[in-house]
């Protein structure tokens, strides 16, 4: 039986005095797994919602298939339900298929082939017979068994409450379901958060194994990768979301082709607009008609001066009516990718090269991060991993001066250093992005690098009180004032949290540009794969290990 495809046409969707989605359509083939992506509040997870059956559109309308899984953010579970509970309800659809081949194999048993009942029996057990093939029903108790060990559940047991459960396992144990279930299409919002490498991996075989279609919405540009066979940019552009083919490596090489068409197209648009001044304004002033004869034009003056003014008002015309043609269709100066400014701090010098910025001797504290021996040069770029609870965090702040550990710290005198935690928060959350950017920086330094120039933050963004921005925009806030004056020593902790996938690239290529040295402590496997700085692989139980970038 062929799967059936999931279908939007020209959704609509306005929440408050916002229109977040407005005229988006798309399909999703059974075999193909879809990627949304996009800053934060595009409408990726509204998207999904209206896709899903649990909101309701403005305006369109969506085609489903009737077996559709969805996972959310946010488990809808009952604290009180068990861990039995919830696989009961993963297989009950696998276990209603094989009891009713029972039944339909008993009663086709009991009935005669010439009966006239028994050639509908036939087509009714084909065709149950067919969807738990699909479904893979006989395998379903295994699977289940192999799911929750890929997700760290397999150790709990089943009547296990779902109120002692954190928040990551509760996710865990919705998206273990869903794999255990196999729908016939699947949303996923943000399936990879609370994973770790090996969890990712898993997920990321289960869900390239499954025949229906997947619509995902993830950040995690790995998973992306890994899994889609293509993407929706659902950035605002000029004809609505745009699809790319492939994964998110041949999205970036196509978003890259972009960039290019859109810089030389702007670089001759720009050409062309000089020439036209010129021709429309300086050509026009040469041959004004007050301009006497030369000396070797007396003979001829007078035959030919209207011919030539005729000729060159022409000509004048067409360059002015050209130039106010382009001035009103010519493309946008695509916007400078996200840097960290090279003016605020001179380059290392050979006296920095002499010692390191931070040295740890045995550094460490109890219970959160085991004695750490490093040290970090002058324009060094070091990596810091390890599992939940490793203490990256915590070295951060060693660093930073923000904790004081066991052990030695040698740092050198005057060393400016900057932190972008992960929970950021403002002394003054009443103020505006835009005033709070000015008065951090000082009106000089703000003007140098305009805070929309670049990117973190929506122009219309920049006059909200930053008490009411989301957690997402107040870490954008505060990473640009990092980029804008960067310290000799920046700490980043999980930059790329919070991050659309565009963003986070272009924090990566910044993390090799500029002065100063920068630590950089991640999950994301992206980001790590392609380090090519240093790295410090912290363990909960021994001390931390240098290891050599790669």
């Amino acid at each position: 039986m062929p799967q059936p495809a999931l279908l939007a046409h020209d959704l609509v969707r306005t929440l408050g005095e916002r229109r977040v989605l407005d005229g988006v359509s798309l399909t999703a083939s059974p075999g193909h797994r879809i990627g949304l992506i996009g800053e934060n509040g595009v409408g990726k997870s509204t998207l999904l919602r209206l896709l899903a059956g649990t909101d309701e559109p403005d305006a369109g309308q969506v085609v489903r298939p009737p077996d559709l899984g969805f996972l959310q953010q946010e488990a809808p579970y009952d604290a009180g339900a068990t861990l039995a509970d919830v696989l009961d309800d993963a297989l009950r659809e696998a276990r209603a298929d094989l009891a009713e081949l029972e039944r339909l194999t008993e009663q086709l048993a009991r009935t005669a082939e010439d009966a006239p009942g028994y050639a509908a029996l036939l087509d009714a057990y084909g065709a149950r017979l067919e969807q738990a093939q699909e479904r893979e029903v006989w395998d379903a108790d295994r699977r289940a068994a192999l799911v929750l060990d890929g997700l760290g559940l397999g150790s709990f047991g089943p009547d296990r409450a779902l109120g002692s459960l954190s928040g990551g396992q509760r996710g865990r144990l919705a998206l273990a379901a869903l794999l255990i279930r196999r729908p016939t299409a699947l949303l996923l919002d943000e399936p990879t958060n609370h994973l770790d490498d090996e969890a990712a991996a898993f997920v990321e075989e289960q869900v390239r194994a499954l025949p229906g279609a997947v619509m995902v919405a993830s950040h995690d540009r790995a998973f992306l990768d890994a899994v889609c066979t293509g993407l929706v940019d659902l950035d605002p552009a000029v004809e609505g979301p745009v699809r790319y083919g492939g994964n998110y490596s041949a999205y970036l090489a196509e978003k890259h082709a972009e960039r290019e068409r859109w810089e030389r197209r702007w670089a001759e648009e720009q050409e062309e607009l000089a020439a036209l001044r010129v021709s429309a304004r300086v050509t026009a002033h040469r041959v004004a008609p007050d301009r006497g004869p030369r000396d070797s034009e007396k003979m001829g003056y007078g035959h030919r001066a209207g011919r030539v003014q005729s000729q060159i008002s022409r000509r004048v015309r067409n360059a002015a009516r050209r130039l106010e043609e382009l001035e009103r269709s010519q493309v946008g100066e695509p916007p400078r990718p996200l840097r960290f400014a090279s003016t605020a701090l001179a380059a290392p010098t050979a006296e920095d090269a002499d010692g390191p910025l931070v040295a740890l001797e045995g550094a460490g504290v109890p219970g959160r991060l085991a004695p750490v021996r490093a040290e970090v040069a002058a324009a060094d770029r070091l990596l810091v991993t390890g599992g939940n609870g490793a203490g990256k965090s915590t070295l951060l702040a060693v660093l930073a001066g923000l904790l004081v550990p066991q052990g030695e710290v040698r740092r050198r005198h005057g060393l400016t250093v900057g932190l972008l935690a992960q929970d950021t928060v403002f002394e003054r959350p009443e103020r505006t992005v835009r005033d709070t950017y000015e008065r951090t920086l000082g009106a000089e330094r703000a003007e140098a690098v305009p805070l929309g120039a670049l990117g973190l933050l929506h122009e219309a963004d920049l006059d909200k009180p930053v008490g009411r921005l989301s957690v997402g925009q107040r870490r954008r806030l505060a990473l640009a004032l990092l980029v804008a004056r960067p310290p000799q020593l920046l700490l980043l902790d999980e930059p790329t949290n919070h991050l659309s996938p565009r963003l986070c690239d272009e924090l990566e290529a910044a993390l090799g540009s500029g002065p100063g040295a920068i630590v950089l402590a991640s999950h994301d496997r992206w980001l790590r794969e392609r380090w090519q700085g240093r790295e410090i692989r912290l363990g909960s139980a021994r001390e931390g290990r240098v290891g050599a970038g790669r």
